[in-house]
């Protein structure tokens, strides 16, 4: 079914009886009854005590959720002066739908600055809305992407994935580009709205990724704020993050295609200008499951090696190989190694159209080696010194570029075809 607008007929209506506002503030929800209360409560003390003088809309875009999460979101009371709306999206399920939703509110209201902020945060602070906020109204910002100070072992896709290749392949030093808090001008809010994506299937977990590549690959100014702490609902990578990893991968690799004319001639990396939080605080730990991480990967090997070797280059079929072959005490999968093969799954996906889904599900468990290497290498380190290991990570992306572009056109090994009977 095709959705020309995400508004249902109600919350148009209210829009239209709101006209006009400065800010909207902009809430992707579904099932959360237990934060969405204290959400909402941040946002209504942050605007009153940031920007009383503007007029501000916080927009409640939920997924038809089955708690009572509209009932607690409708009953909170905001400040007299702001407007709040609460709305069932219309679109496919996801958060997409409930993005698109907020910024069609955005252009009809004919903002300045729209926000999105996560509905299961539990560190959210007034403060969020000014460093969100500020780098858009008072420094002429166009897209500020988020930064926390986040456990060692949450954000695992950022960590080892989407932060190193965003970086190497668009030169853009966007610690958090797959972040769930973001704030962006009227001009992108525009722009973002009118592209052909809303129904397709980067518009799940794959959105984020796609705006903040968007907002760098169409020049507008992008900056990152550091929002302090984010302690939310933390998912353990080795249970939680399958499905997240194949819906960003697939995304990444897809505007990969279409920027290729970009990213081919950016060398090098430069620092994004950060606002925001100055301290530190300690995060919350994230559990993490070490063994069961590693058991993934080998259930993995011995399912799918024969279909690696015909995606990998032997030098990366062979340290998958050794891998496969340790316990958990000295488990590794190098730094290098890993380089390699994102670099060559990238190249893969770009020369093999067919099930190309597929290619990524069977790819998943050479992220569990990953993150289980990390863990483990980082097991007595603090967040702050496993960072300098992040950092160190994606300089070697950086470094390694110029096989991805020798591979990209030719494919690890030209030419490269699905096997009989895998198609």
């Amino acid at each position: 079914m095709h959705y020309n607008t995400a508004l249902r007929s109600y919350s148009a209506k209210r829009l239209e009886e709101i006209e006009h506002a400065d800010i909207l503030v902009g809430i992707p929800c579904y099932n959360n009854e237990q934060t969405i209360k204290h959400v909402i409560q941040m946002l209504t003390h942050g605007l009153a005590r940031y920007y009383k003088d503007r007029r501000s809309v916080i927009f409640v875009a939920d997924g038809g959720s089955t708690d009572d999460t509209r009932e607690v979101a409708k009953e909170f009371q905001i400040k007299p002066w702001q407007e709040k709306v609460v709305s069932i999206y219309r679109g496919p399920a996801g958060k997409g739908s409930a993005l698109r939703s907020i910024f069609e509110a955005a252009c009809r209201l004919q903002i300045d600055a729209c926000v999105v902020v996560d509905s299961d945060l539990r560190s959210i602070t007034p403060d969020w809305i000014r460093y969100l906020l500020d780098p858009v109204l008072e420094k002429g910002y166009q897209f500020v992407a988020p930064v926390y100070v986040r456990h060692k072992y949450d954000g695992t896709i950022t960590n080892n994935i989407v932060y190193n290749l965003t970086r190497a392949l668009y030169g853009k030093r966007i610690r958090q580009p797959i972040g769930g808090d973001f704030a962006l001008s009227r001009e992108v809010t525009r722009y973002f709205i009118n592209q052909d994506v809303w129904e397709t299937d980067v518009a799940r977990y794959g959105i984020d990724i796609w705006m903040t590549t968007h907002a760098i690959t169409s020049n507008y100014r992008v900056c990152q704020s550091n929002l302090g702490v984010k302690i939310h609902d933390a998912k353990d990578p080795g249970l939680h993050l399958g499905p997240m990893f194949r819906q960003v991968l697939w995304t990444v690799f897809s505007l990969m295609e279409t920027n290729e004319t970009i990213w081919k001639k950016v060398r090098g990396s430069e620092p994004v200008e950060t606002f925001g939080f100055e301290g530190f605080l300690e995060p919350e730990p994230v559990p993490v499951n070490l063994e069961g991480m590693i058991e993934h990967f080998k259930t993995g090997y011995s399912q799918f090696s024969a279909l690696w070797r015909e995606v990998l280059s032997p030098e990366s079929c062979e340290a998958v190989s050794r891998a496969a072959s340790m316990n958990a005490k000295n488990f590794n999968l190098s730094t290098e190694d890993w380089v390699k093969i994102l670099y060559e799954l990238a190249a893969t996906f770009h020369t093999w159209k067919v099930n190309r889904n597929k290619l990524v599900d069977v790819m998943t468990p050479l992220y569990y080696a990953r993150v289980a290497t990390l863990v483990r290498r980082t097991w007595d380190m603090s967040s702050a010194e496993a960072e300098a290991l992040i950092e160190d990570q994606a300089v070697k992306f950086e470094r390694q570029k110029d096989y991805l572009v020798e591979i990209w056109d030719e494919g690890v090994k030209a030419p490269l075809k699905p096997a009989a009977g895998r198609r």
